[in-house]
């Protein structure tokens, strides 16, 4: 059987880093994890070619020399995605089509011949063993059942043109403990947080290291500490171990809760284990909208210390936020912007608020008969699918207010000087002068420093870090590079 494996192409939006990525000559991110872990599910006598169109254009010789396509893909991939159908209908291939948004909205693809939705540890063996017997295979398979993921393969990493990309991606653990109303990852992944052996994860490292990866890697967990317990117990002292043994080879980033905050013994142990950075979802400084969406592990607690004390403790935060809660007034665009500034998080994501299908304000939505459109998936993207209780065209001018005066060149660098007062790295978790990073300072010398406005507060930054933090100058350069990235994405000039 010969499979190929299809990526759908992401389109330009804040977390594509796509402006960024020229200044390091890398084509995407991170990898498409999920598809090279169903790729390590398959047959091993099977024929098996990835194609990341991220990276790479589609051929119709890819096609044609194909029994199966296999596609995986995310909401904010739809366009992609009816491309990709087209061209296999045209041909008259078979499509095979799972993750997140195929399993939300199976409904919407008729032209597709086979579904493998849920988890594909439970599902994708149900496809293979109808194939295995002769059988013509089910249009869909489907479980309410959730993976034990100790019996999830290592991906086929070697499929990929690993130089191409910025970072790896390495899984950990599914599910969240948590239930914030707005978030689809309870309704396809579960409340019960279920995590690999620390075995398995250390051979995914072991695997990575034999193929010569060195630098990022992101632990792509929705939440890393949703069982603390484990993570402090089994995982980072086996990570410490191997990481020292191996010199530091990576740096490793995150998405966690803000209750990260609570225990500096964890944050300790995953600074000692090479992690650099956290990625939280804030939403919003208003206690009220934070009960409105379920958002109960960010009350009652003050979340500008709480991000001071990651920062201190050795971690960058980056975080996501959002507006138009119905509980949202006026004035919590001006307390966004506050928040975000002295937070020191300078790759903040702020987006409308959009309902994902089947989750809890999707339904109370539905049920108020407000919803409009489907979810673009594009946080950033200024498009909402229900009515907003304030007036629609008072909410985008104040959620553009916010970009404005969080991106614009001088409260940018103001932010990150703000990070680098409070951020406390350890030495071996430095940031390393390589050839990549060169290339990237040269570049942003050129593009940032002399062609681009606002190159005055480029070179007043870069000069306050020389002779303020000195250690920091590759960090620098990084979220100096972040920066013309986000000015690129939201239009803005300087």
């Amino acid at each position: 059987m010969n499979v190929l494996l299809i990526y759908p192409d992401y389109p330009d939006s804040f977390w594509s880093f796509r402006h960024a990525l020229r200044f390091i000559s890398k084509k995407a991110g991170v990898p498409p994890l999920g598809l090279i872990t169903v790729s390590a599910m398959l047959p091993s006598i099977w024929k098996k070619k990835l194609v990341d169109m991220n990276v790479s254009p589609l051929h119709t010789a890819d096609i044609l020399w194909a029994d199966y396509v296999f596609i995986s893909a995310m909401y904010i991939q739809k366009e992609s995605v009816s491309g990709i159908i087209e061209e296999c209908l045209k041909h008259k291939v078979k499509i095979v089509a799972g993750g997140p948004l195929f399993t939300q909205e199976f409904d919407n693809y008729p032209q597709i011949d086979h579904f493998i939705l849920n988890e594909a540890e439970i599902t994708l063996p149900l496809f293979l063993a109808d194939l295995e017997a002769g059988k013509t295979p089910e249009r869909i398979y489907s479980t309410g059942e959730y993976a034990e993921i100790t019996s999830s393969p290592v991906p086929d990493y070697h499929l990929l043109s690993m130089g191409v990309y910025a970072s790896m991606s390495i899984q950990v653990s599914r599910g969240c403990p948590f239930s914030c109303d707005f978030c689809e990852i309870t309704s396809l992944l579960g409340h019960k947080v279920r995590m690999k052996n620390t075995s398995q994860v250390l051979r995914e490292l072991d695997i990575l290291y034999s193929l010569n990866w060195r630098g990022p890697v992101s632990i792509v967990d929705d939440n890393f500490i949703g069982n603390k317990k484990e993570v402090k117990t089994e995982l980072l002292p086996a990570m410490i171990s191997w990481m020292r043994h191996h010199k530091y080879p990576f740096s490793f980033t995150i998405q966690s809760s803000i209750n990260l905050s609570d225990d500096p013994e964890l944050m300790s142990l995953m600074v000692d284990s090479g992690f650099n950075s956290a990625f939280i979802g804030i939403e919003t400084p208003e206690e009220k909208s934070l009960s409105d969406c379920n958002k109960f592990q960010n009350k009652n607690r003050d979340m500008l210390m709480s991000v001071k004390k990651i920062q201190y403790a050795g971690l960058q935060v980056s975080g996501g936020f959002i507006v138009g809660f119905d509980s949202d007034t006026p004035g919590v665009f001006q307390k966004q912007i506050d928040f975000i500034q002295q937070s020191g998080i300078v790759s903040a994501m702020v987006g409308l608020l959009n309902a994902p299908k089947n989750t809890k304000l999707y339904k109370r939505l539905e049920a108020e008969n407000r919803l409009t459109v489907e979810a673009s998936g594009n946080n950033t993207d200024s498009s909402m699918n229900f009515i907003p209780r304030m007036n629609s065209h008072e909410l985008l001018k104040g959620y553009n207010d916010i970009i404005y005066n969080i991106y614009t060149t001088k409260p940018y660098y103001k932010r990150i000087r703000r990070l680098f007062l409070n951020y406390r790295p350890r030495k071996y978790n430095a940031s390393k002068i390589d050839s990549t990073a060169l290339m990237g300072f040269l570049k942003s010398l050129i593009i940032i420093g002399m062609l681009n406005k606002g190159r005055r507060d480029y070179w007043t930054f870069m000069a306050w870090t020389i002779f303020r933090r000195p250690n920091l100058v590759v960090d620098a350069v990084t979220f100096s590079i972040y920066g013309y990235h986000f000015r690129k994405i939201f239009g803005i000039s300087r």
